[in-house]
C-alpha cells in the first residue's frame, strides 16, 4: 500500500527525484518505450533491490526508478547507454578530484586523479 506523505511534506525531497520522472515520462511520451515497458522494468527493479536487501524508503524507490530509465535506455538506444557510461564516469572522476567542501563541477573531472582510497567526502 502507498505511504501518505504528511502535508506539509514537499512532493519530492530532492530535485534528481523529480528530474529522473520527467526524463522517463518524456521518454515515454516520445516513444522510446511504452508505459507498460516502464511499468515492469520498474517493478523489477523494485522487486529486484528488496530482494537484495534495501530499505523500503523513498531514496530506494528513487534508486528503482533511476535503474529502471537506465535499463530501458541501453536496451532502446545502446549508443545513447554508451554516452551514458561515459559521462557516470567523468562526474566520479570530478567527484573525486574535487576537494573536500567544495561544489562539484564536471570541469574537475579534466583534472588529474587523486588516489581513489585516499579520497575522503
Amino acid at each position: 500500500m502507498p505511504r501518505e506523505p504528511s502535508p506539509d511534506a514537499p512532493v519530492f525531497s530532492v530535485p534528481w527525484h523529480a528530474e529522473v520522472l520527467g526524463i522517463a515520462n518524456a521518454l515515454m511520451q516520445n516513444g522510446m518505450f511504452s508505459a507498460v515497458e516502464w511499468a515492469e522494468t520498474l517493478g523489477a527493479e523494485v522487486r529486484r533491490l528488496g530482494d537484495v536487501g534495501e530499505p523500503d524508503n523513498e531514496e530506494t524507490y528513487y534508486r528503482a526508478v533511476l535503474g529502471a530509465l537506465e535499463q530501458l535506455v541501453g536496451e532502446k538506444s545502446p549508443d545513447t547507454r554508451g554516452l551514458l557510461l561515459d559521462r557516470v564516469e567523468a562526474w566520479r572522476r570530478a567527484y573525486l578530484n574535487t576537494p573536500h567542501g567544495q561544489p562539484v563541477t564536471l570541469d574537475a573531472a579534466a583534472l588529474s586523479s587523486h588516489n581513489d582510497q585516499d579520497h575522503d567526502h
